[in-house]
C-alpha cells in the first residue's frame, strides 16, 4: 500500500479534508469553502486543486498516494454515481470519474456521508475494536450509518441508516422535514428534543428552571437535567424511551455490538448514552441486550478517518 491518503468530508458550507498516513495517523486537516453556486459545479475542481496544494506543501508525489475517499450528503450508487445531493445543488453525479480525471487517475472512493462517518468511528472512533455497529447522529435531525463485518451497509437505494426516518407516530400531524409525518428525528434529534421539551413543558405546571426560557434547546433540558430539575429530568427519560425502543427495533434486524452516539446532543455526555440504553434493554430482544453504548470519539473528523478508511 502507497504511503499516503487522503480524507474529503463535503458539507453545505466546508468541505473538510485531511492527509493521511495509511496506517491511520491523521497529519494535516484543514477546510476549504463549499462552492454551491452554479449547481456545485466547482466543488470537485476545488478539492483537486486544494489536494494539489497540500501534495506540493509536502513534496510528495501524486504517485505515493493510495487514493482518496469522499463522502457526500446524498445516497451513493453502487458505481460512485451520486444521487443528488440537494445542500450541494448537485444533480446525478460521477463524483469518482471526475475527481479521479481531475487528478491524473488516481483511485477515488465515495460514500454517503453518514455511513462514512460511521466507518471512521468503529476505525479509530468509540466503536474501535468492534465488527460491527451502528452509528446515530444526535443533531438538527438524526443520522446513521451501519457497519457490519467491517464493511459499510449502503442499502439497495443508498438509504440504509435513515434511522431517523423510522416512524414512531401514526397520528403526528406534523411534516417531517422528508415530507412525511411521525418520524424518530421529530422527537429525539436537537430540534425534536426541543419540540418535545415544549409540549412537555406546557403540559405541567410544575415548576421548572426551563419555563423561563424564550426558547428551550436540547442543551437547555440535558444541563437542567443534570440540575436535578424534575421536569427535565422526565424530558430526558422520554427521550431516551423514544430512542431506546427505535434502536430496539434496529438491533432486531442488525444486532450491531456496539451503538455508537454522535452529533450535538452527544455532547451531554454518559446521560445521553445510559437514558438510552435504559430503555433498549427494556424494549430489546433478549439475544441483543448486551449491545454497548457509546459516545463517538472523533467529532467533526469522523467524516475524513471514515474516508480513508473505505480506501483500505
Amino acid at each position: 500500500m502507497r504511503p499516503y491518503a487522503f480524507g474529503v468530508d463535503v458539507g453545505g458550507t466546508t468541505v473538510k479534508m485531511g492527509i493521511f498516513h495509511t496506517s491511520g495517523d491523521l497529519l494535516e486537516k484543514w477546510e476549504i469553502s463549499t462552492r454551491t453556486e452554479n449547481g456545485g459545479e466547482q466543488i470537485l475542481p476545488d478539492i483537486a486543486a486544494s489536494v494539489r496544494e497540500m501534495l506540493k506543501k509536502r513534496k510528495i508525489s501524486m504517485e505515493d498516494v493510495e487514493g482518496i475517499g469522499i463522502g457526500v450528503p446524498g445516497a451513493v450508487r453502487e458505481n460512485s454515481v451520486v444521487d443528488r445531493c440537494v445542500n450541494l445543488g448537485w444533480g446525478v453525479v460521477p463524483v469518482r470519474d471526475i475527481l479521479s480525471s481531475l487528478l491524473d487517475g488516481c483511485r477515488v472512493m465515495v460514500g454517503n456521508d453518514a455511513n462514512v462517518a460511521a466507518l471512521g468511528e468503529i476505525w479509530k472512533g468509540g466503536g474501535e475494536g468492534a465488527r460491527s455497529m451502528v452509528m446515530v447522529t444526535l443533531g438538527t435531525g438524526i443520522g446513521g450509518g451501519i457497519i457490519l463485518d467491517g464493511k459499510i451497509l449502503n442499502g439497495a437505494f443508498g438509504a440504509a441508516g435513515e434511522i431517523g426516518h423510522i416512524c414512531i407516530n401514526e397520528e403526528e400531524d406534523a411534516v417531517c422535514g422528508c415530507g412525511k409525518k411521525g418520524h424518530l428525528e421529530q422527537y429525539a434529534s436537537a430540534n425534536g428534543i426541543a419540540k418535545t421539551a415544549r409540549k412537555m413543558l406546557d403540559e405541567t405546571t410544575e415548576e421548572s428552571s426551563l419555563k423561563a426560557l424564550e426558547k428551550v434547546t436540547s442543551k437547555d433540558v440535558f444541563d437542567a437535567a443534570k440540575q436535578q430539575d424534575k421536569v427535565a429530568v422526565r424530558i430526558v427519560e422520554r427521550v431516551g424511551q423514544i430512542l431506546g425502543k427505535a434502536l430496539a427495533a434496529v438491533a432486531c434486524v442488525v444486532d450491531p455490538e456496539v451503538f455508537v452516539i454522535g452529533g450535538g446532543v452527544s455532547k451531554a455526555g454518559p446521560m445521553v448514552t445510559d437514558v438510552i440504553r435504559k430503555y433498549f434493554v427494556k424494549y430489546a430482544f433478549h439475544a441483543s441486550e448486551g449491545a454497548r453504548f457509546e459516545l463517538a470519539r472523533l467529532g467533526n473528523d469522523a467524516g475524513i478517518y471514515g474516508a480513508v478508511r473505505m480506501l483500505m
